[in-house]
């Protein structure tokens, strides 16, 4: 699959405006050091494969249980990387007290979840299989606009739910399944929370078009994922995502 073309800015973790960083701190180091020691016992099926990323060659994201991981790492560098840009932004500055600390909060929570995939996945895969820093371009978002961010916000979410919903029954490690099921929940909040302030409609943050008819959350497989997050064009950074399970 060549359709990706995602650039993300290096970004790097800051304290909450109103958070105590010191604990924060010591939950994402704690996330981290687990999700390393899932993958020490995961991901000993790869270690025979050849390097999927000869230097000098477009990155590919892999295959097994580390290319899934890859691409959810992918995933949380774009939301982590559009609210550092959101809290730095006008909007963000001038918003409401309540769509301030939600917006803070989804800050919080994606920067964590980046930085989990990096740990876990540096500390159980060759550095060359290991996604890099991605670079991004926001220049079509107005981050001093409310409907620019929010509606990008949801729009983000909502992939990011679907995203971990089609890839879960991909995952071969029982752990791997645990920890997306807990990170899936935490992004449908975010979407729930994103859509209740945004969209005028009280039934929104369960609105008919991520909701099917059994009620359950839509699901769509990476390569779907992969080429919606492309035509955004926030992604610049070229990789491709050729062996991923099917």
């Amino acid at each position: 699959m060549e359709k990706p073309r995602i650039k993300v800015d290096a970004v790097t973790a800051k304290p909450s405006k109103n958070s105590n960083s010191r604990r924060k701190f010591l939950k994402m180091g704690g996330l981290a050091m687990a999700g390393s020691g899932l993958l020490l016992y995961g991901c000993s099926d790869d270690d025979d494969m050849p390097d999927p990323n000869p230097p000098g060659e477009v990155f590919d994201l892999g295959s097994g249980d580390v290319g899934i991981l890859n691409y959810a790492y992918a995933l949380e560098q774009l939301e982590a990387a559009f609210y550092t840009k959101v809290l730095d932004g006008s909007y963000w500055a001038g918003a409401s007290v309540e769509e301030k600390l939600i917006l803070e909060d989804l800050y919080d929570h994606e920067v964590i979840h980046r930085e989990f995939f990096k740990a876990a996945i540096s500390a159980n895969a060759e550095a060359s299989q290991v996604l890099p820093e991605l670079e991004f371009d926001f220049s079509s978002v107005n981050f001093a606009d409310r409907d620019s961010v929010l509606g990008t916000a949801r729009v983000l979410e909502d992939t990011g739910v679907a995203a971990y919903n089609g890839a879960g029954s991909l995952l071969q490690t029982p752990d791997f399944l645990v920890l997306a099921g807990k990170i899936v929940s935490v992004e449908a909040r975010h979407a729930a929370a994103i859509r209740s302030i945004y969209l005028d409609n009280d039934t929104a943050f369960a609105g008919d078009d991520i909701i099917d008819s059994n009620g359950l959350d839509l699901a769509k497989d990476p390569q779907t994922i992969l080429s919606e997050v492309g035509d955004t064009g926030f992604v610049v950074t070229e990789f491709t995502a050729n062996n991923l399970p099917q």
